[in-house]
């Protein structure tokens, strides 16, 4: 289904409205909720079943049940055609068939109550008639809308989902919901520390909704997309635990995960490679996920392989796996790929670090410091980060630095290696204070991206961004 939906799909599609008519997979040219629809149709049959009591009733010359059952089989039909007028409006074809069916099931109630004769048969008959044509009403006249929810937590991670919720948002019948969801630090012991919510910090054009203003068990949204896989997993940071993988999906028919990172692209026959990088594949997000985009096919056979081994004794197969995993590419290289640098707001400060006196820019260098860096060399990274910067503000007539730390670099020092953090702080503020270079901390990863001439800092996902732009790359040693 899914192969057949991309390999049909017009070629005027970019690969994330294809990403998103994969995992929508719903027809188009439709108006109501498909919950709404479902429970439309499962109400019809208990109407069914119920015209089917009522023959029995009146054959048994039980007039009393009959009569209560033609009552119910009234309201019944008296709420069904509300729910779907508040949908779809009174000129909805279907809402006319109701009121005739309640004529009928009310004109008979009232023979039955006046005494006349009653034939169970025949009253079968005539109900059964004008359900067929509600059931045909309902089936090819109920228009059905889509409804999306997309649920950040960082907003500098956004780009991982963006690329899919324009698609989402440009579809005329769906429905679709940005809600940034609240995240925890975790304290050394494990626990939670400080709670923040990023909820303003994103794009102009991105509509944003409080998570406490959308009711995921009373709406149960056709498709909820996550970034983050972790749960309770992770060492630095927790999302809510109202917003875990486990509990979302009983609120969706579809969850579908799309990593805020990339990963280095590895050979699927590396066994060496595979394994450092396996936990990744077996997070709470991906088992739990009934789709899981990752960023290339060779990606796509690691999670396949990796999951079906560790899942076997669960009763996986390997055809489960291939099914729910979708090799379709990052979202984040579409966004930065399409992001122009005529079109960035640069910030007055920045500007007067990048301008010479001409106004020609000087070369700009991204330095990026991660998180696995840090935890791996603790004080010797902090002493490599002092020498960078030393070697910079010499050269800083030429060269315009501009540092942007890992969004979680401070929960991790704060959680995994306290005793580092006032060090660390000691240096960004005198960095910041200093004024020669740049510091960004801003939720628009891609404005540094687009902005450098070059990169140099620690592995992560920005390498792989400025690679697809064509930035040049240099790993910094720590031991240089």
């Amino acid at each position: 289904m899914i192969l057949r939906i991309i390999q049909s799909a017009e070629q005027s599609d970019d690969q994330y409205t294809l990403l998103y008519k994969t995992v929508n997979a719903v027809q188009r040219n439709r108006d109501m909720r498909k919950a709404q629809k479902k429970q439309a149709k499962e109400f019809l049959k208990v109407l069914e079943e119920a015209h089917g009591q009522i023959r029995i009733a009146i054959n048994h010359k039980n007039i009393s049940a009959a009569l209560g059952l033609l009552a119910d089989c009234q309201q019944g039909a008296v709420s069904l055609g509300d729910m779907i007028e508040t949908a779809e409006g009174e000129d909805c074809k279907v809402i006319p068939l109701l009121e005739k069916y309640c004529d009928l099931t009310y004109q008979l109630y009232e023979n039955m109550i006046q005494g006349e004769p009653a034939n169970g048969n025949k009253a079968y008959k005539q109900l059964r008639s004008y359900l067929l044509k509600i059931e045909n009403s309902v089936k090819n006249d109920l228009k059905v809308r889509t409804e999306a929810v997309f649920l950040p937590y960082k907003a500098s991670m956004w780009d991982s989902l963006e690329s899919v919720w324009k698609a989402a948002e440009e579809d005329p019948d769906c429905d679709a919901y940005v809600i940034p969801i609240p995240y925890y630090d975790r304290n050394p012991d494990g626990s939670f520390g400080s709670m923040h919510y990023e909820g303003s910090q994103y794009p102009e054009d991105v509509p944003v909704m409080r998570y406490e203003d959308y009711d995921l068990e009373g709406r149960r949204p056709d498709m909820i997309f996550i970034h983050n896989p972790y749960d309770n997993c992770n060492y630095v940071t927790s999302v809510h635990p109202d917003f875990y993988s486990d509990k979302l999906k009983q609120y969706t028919e579809k969850l579908v995960y799309i990593p805020y990172f990339i990963l280095d692209e590895i050979d699927p026959n590396d066994q060496a490679a595979v394994e450092r990088m396996a936990h990744f594949c077996t997070c709470p997000g991906v088992l739990n996920a009934d789709k899981v985009v990752v960023q290339s096919e060779d990606m796509r056979q690691i999670y396949i392989n990796v999951l079906t081994e560790y899942t076997k004794d669960y009763g996986y197969t390997r055809k489960d796996w291939e099914s729910r995993i979708l090799g379709l590419g990052s979202p984040k290289v579409d966004k930065v790929l399409k992001t122009k640098k005529e079109d960035l707001k640069i910030p007055k400060e920045w500007l007067k670090i990048i301008e010479n006196p001409d106004g020609s820019w000087k070369k700009v260098v991204f330095y990026n410091t991660g998180v696995s860096a840090l935890l791996q060399h603790d004080e010797k990274m902090l002493r490599k980060m002092k020498d960078v910067f030393r070697v910079f503000e010499k050269n800083k007539d030429e060269v315009a630095l501009l540092w942007r730390p890992h969004p979680l670099i401070k929960a991790t020092i704060e959680s995994m290696r306290p005793q580092l953090w006032e060090e660390y702080e000691k240096i960004v503020a005198e960095y910041r204070a200093a004024g020669w270079g740049i510091y960004d901390d801003s939720a628009d990863v891609d404005r540094a991206v687009v902005v450098s001439d070059g990169y140099y800092g620690d592995m992560s996902s920005m390498v792989q961004l400025c690679q697809k732009r064509g930035v040049p790359i240099m790993i910094q040693n720590v031991d240089i």
